[in-house]
């Protein structure tokens, strides 16, 4: 699919003072963004660099790919060739990942064990970026695009979903491609396939969702159209049958956390 002919320039200074604007308010003093090696966490870091406040930029390694800590770091120095306001940090991760695996219980059910390990790097990263962010009185700026948040869910619950604001969560990701492009991030970045690297492995996103994110994007529009299954035919039924399914599972995640509303008259 060809990216989408948008204006880079407007988005970009919408995004960058809306972000500003949203500290300025909040009476903090910047941002802090985890860094992956992945186009939206390279994206989201450039535009809270362009707002001139402190940028933090944390790299997390947790048995990471070399290949996505030597993306991460060319990234970070290129914010801060770029930036005088960027500054970077690494926080280690392995350690205290192997010593909370090895202190919880295991189950035979390996699948499930490896999903649930994967989320939980996910929320030792949120914890760490929430701790930088207290001690230094920022914000923690998320690096979800509008398919994974709002589309097929993918994402960890209270790990890369916990966050203050969302700087990209309405853009595409042949939107994210574009403006990314436009901001000069190195294309080493923009081509790599993308990859949760929750797994300690080289599976990417397309390996766990069964579709790109081009073929997402494309049934994403098609189901908000009001489009269903008899619509289509081939590989394109066979990804609108995945978001579809994505879609409804994930809903946890998407929707407020439920309340159960106690009425007077049951209180009383």
């Amino acid at each position: 699919m060809e990216d989408k002919k948008i204006n880079s320039e407007k988005i970009v200074n919408h995004i960058v003072h809306w972000l500003k604007t949203y500290a300025e308010n909040a009476k903090v003093k910047g941002f802090v963004v985890g860094i992956s090696g992945g186009i939206d966490s390279a994206l989201v870091s450039t535009l809270c660099a362009k707002t001139g406040l402190p940028t933090l930029c944390v790299e997390m390694p947790i048995h990471q790919a070399a290949s996505q800590v030597s993306r991460g770091l060319e990234h970070i120095q290129f914010l801060k060739n770029t930036y005088k306001n960027v500054t970077n940090a690494i926080a280690d991760l392995t350690d205290a990942f192997d010593l909370m695996s090895a202190a919880l219980p295991k189950v035979d059910d390996l699948p499930v064990l490896n999903l649930t390990l994967a989320n939980t790097r996910a929320r030792l990263r949120m914890t760490t970026l929430y701790y930088f962010a207290g001690i230094n009185n920022f914000l923690v700026a998320g690096t979800g695009n509008k398919v994974e948040d709002f589309g097929v869910g993918f994402f960890t619950k209270y790990g890369d979903g916990g966050v203050d604001l969302s700087p990209i969560a309405d853009l595409m990701k042949s939107e994210v491609r574009t403006l990314a492009t436009y901001l000069g991030i190195t294309q080493n970045i923009i081509k790599a396939k993308p990859t949760d690297g929750l797994f300690g492995d080289d599976r990417s996103d397309e390996d766990q969702l069964g579709a790109n994110y081009d073929e997402l994007e494309f049934a994403m529009k098609a189901f908000e159209a009001g489009k269903n299954e008899t619509d289509f035919n081939g590989r394109e039924l066979e990804v609108f049958k995945i978001y579809k399914r994505l879609h409804t599972i994930n809903q946890h995640k998407m929707n407020p956390i439920p309340v159960c509303e106690i009425s007077d008259e049951v209180k009383f």
